[in-house]
């Protein structure tokens, strides 16, 4: 994500709006000159008519430019921080997935909702008030120096000194701003874990230890956020020191001088009018020093997740045209295959097979043989480290991703929702769904009764996840989803884990059904899933054991027949 291309987007708000604000800063600074000639006309009793009048008119356009550039850099800013959001949201969703796994979703959020704010908040507002600020205390300073450059001297050392102790203080701002955004994405990654897990938080009776954990990080929130308040809060007390300091110096030593006669009075309080306008835009500057100290640790975590690596660039919302494959190309295809998470922990060695276009392909092995990893790199969220996997005899590593998710359809084993409607949820891999691909796919699923007898029908509202359906509806709305989506291959993992007999049947019928349309691969540990398949892949240690029926498997493999026996025992245990 290039920041600064977005920034430069809108450069024509922020350039008028920092127009604006030199030349109100301009007016500001015409002020006490003007002063100095009001008190100056009053003295030697000239017309002073004019004098008010133009006056005037300077406070009313000082007033009007101020407003505008306030307007103008604000809308610039609100327009920045929707577009990081925009684009960071974009590349989150289109991001690599091992690289998306390693993070904590918990700083992810923080990193897009907070810091997005805060970084474009420097962007704008802060660097608009240095830009101004720096305007108006050099041009204070270049008059003040013709009014009476003795004076300038005498209280730009008092400044001076104040001014390097800011700076010290600035960094040490950055530095703890830094730390308390890092305390901020852990509080929040902690909070979503327990939030993300919380009927288990209850039952194990686990709410003391993580509502202390949780103390525990909202604590170091407050630890560094509180180092940075105290940094910030010393700032303006500097600036202020000297500025009292500089004041009195230089009333005092300016009335001597006036008393005798080397001073005027309007020039005295024309310098001294402009020695508050150096001090109120030195404050200004080094509040917004601190700001953009502050800023660029935020700036620095937004470029951090926005640099997260990319698939490939495409239009996912378009449905691209099926290519027309052959009845004797196999629907998938692994051709000596392999994969490690973890360099030197191989989870696939060697996997080679062949589906056909049609028919139901179950999958069964002990836990952490690959079979959900299979799944995974058909859908290329992780690719394979040798061999070739090809769908409808197209390799997947040279296929576009919109056309080859457009392919697959996949069931993951927690069946996922989301918040929104049934109809919402049942069409969203194809939007475009009709009433009649809808009605269809809530038939094959075994939903069609259950979605009837709901008052709002499909226009009910469902919670996070999915939340108001059991888990058992939850699968099979996903399986809709799925079905309407129509691919070419649908790959099952583990979705009768959570139905009842009734509905597993039933459920098994759809599958028979589907899989007389398409490639049909399921994962499956219940032994009532696996009997009915065409064909049994048996997965040992990242390996492809054997193939065969259940029949073959249970005379032929010692495996098979140890893992069937035990899912006889486990279905004819009594309930």
């Amino acid at each position: 994500m290039n920041l600064r291309e977005i920034v430069r987007g809108h450069r024509v708000l922020l350039i008028a709006g920092v127009g604006m604000g030199l030349v109100g800063a301009a007016a500001t600074l015409a002020q006490p000159w003007m002063l100095g000639r009001l008190i100056d006309g009053v003295a030697s009793g000239e017309p002073i008519a004019g004098t008010i009048t133009l006056i005037a008119v300077f406070f009313v356009a000082d007033a009007a430019l101020s407003a505008g550039h306030a307007y103008a850099i604000g809308r610039a800013g609100e327009n920045i921080t929707f577009d990081v959001r925009r684009v960071l949201g974009g590349r989150l969703l289109r991001s690599q997935f091992p690289h998306f796994s390693r993070l904590e979703h918990g700083d992810v959020f923080a990193r897009t909702v907070s810091d997005t704010s805060i970084a474009c908040l420097v962007i704008t507002q802060a660097l608009a008030q240095v830009v101004s600020s720096v305007f108006m205390v050099v041009g204070s300073v270049v008059l003040m120096a013709r009014l009476d450059w003795k004076l300038l001297l005498v209280a730009v050392a008092c400044l001076g000194l104040a001014s390097g102790i800011a700076l010290l203080l600035a960094r040490q701002v950055r530095l703890s701003a830094l730390q308390a955004r890092q305390n901020v994405g852990a509080f929040g990654s902690g909070l979503q874990r327990v939030l993300g897990a919380i009927t288990t938080v209850k039952a194990s009776r686990a709410e003391e230890r993580e509502t202390e954990e949780l103390g525990r990080l909202a604590g170091r929130v407050r630890a560094s956020g509180i180092r940075v308040t105290g940094f910030s809060a010393l700032l303006t007390p500097m600036m202020n020191v000297g500025t009292q300091l500089s004041l009195a110096v230089v009333i005092a030593w300016g009335m001597a001088r006036v008393a005798t006669g080397s001073l005027s009075p309007a020039d005295l309080t024309a310098f001294v009018m402009y020695l508050f306008y150096v001090v109120a835009p030195l404050v200004m500057l080094f509040m917004s020093i601190g700001q953009i100290q502050q800023g660029r640790a935020a700036v620095q975590r937004v470029k951090e997740l926005g640099g997260i690596p990319q698939e490939e660039e495409g239009d996912a919302r378009a449905v691209p045209e099926r290519r027309p494959v052959a009845d004797t190309v196999p629907a998938v295809e692994f051709e000596g295959v392999g994969f490690a998470y973890r360099e030197g922990a191989p989870v696939l060695n060697d996997v080679s097979f062949a589906l056909p276009r049609r028919g139901l392909t179950a999958i069964v092995g002990p836990s952490g043989a690959g079979k959900t990893t299979m799944f995974q790199l058909i859908e290329r969220f992780y690719r394979p480290e040798s061999g070739t996997i090809r769908v409808g005899g197209h390799d997947t590593a040279t296929l576009e991703l919109a056309e080859l998710r457009a392919m697959v359809g996949y069931v993951e084993q927690d069946a996922p929702l989301l918040r929104g409607t049934i109809r919402q949820n049942l069409t969203y891999a194809n939007p475009e769904a009709d009433d009649s691909d809808i009605t269809r796919a809530l038939r094959l699923a075994s939903l069609e009764e259950f979605v009837a007898g709901l008052p709002d029908g499909l226009d009910t509202e469902l919670g996070e996840r999915g939340a108001g359906l059991s888990g058992g509806q939850r699968q099979r709305l996903a399986i809709a989803r799925t079905m309407l989506q129509r691919p070419e291959v649908i790959l099952l993992d583990e979705v009768t884990a959570h139905l009842d007999s009734d509905t597993e049947a039933a459920l098994r019928d759809t599958m028979t059904e589907a899989a007389g349309e398409c490639a049909v691969l399921a994962i499956a540990h219940r032994l009532s899933t696996v009997v009915h398949a065409d064909r049994i892949l048996v997965v040992e240690d990242g390996r492809i054991r054997t193939i065969g029926t259940h029949h073959e498997l249970i005379e032929t493999d010692e495996v098979y027949r140890r893992l069937a026996g035990q899912q006889f025992a486990t279905e004819a245990a009594p309930a």
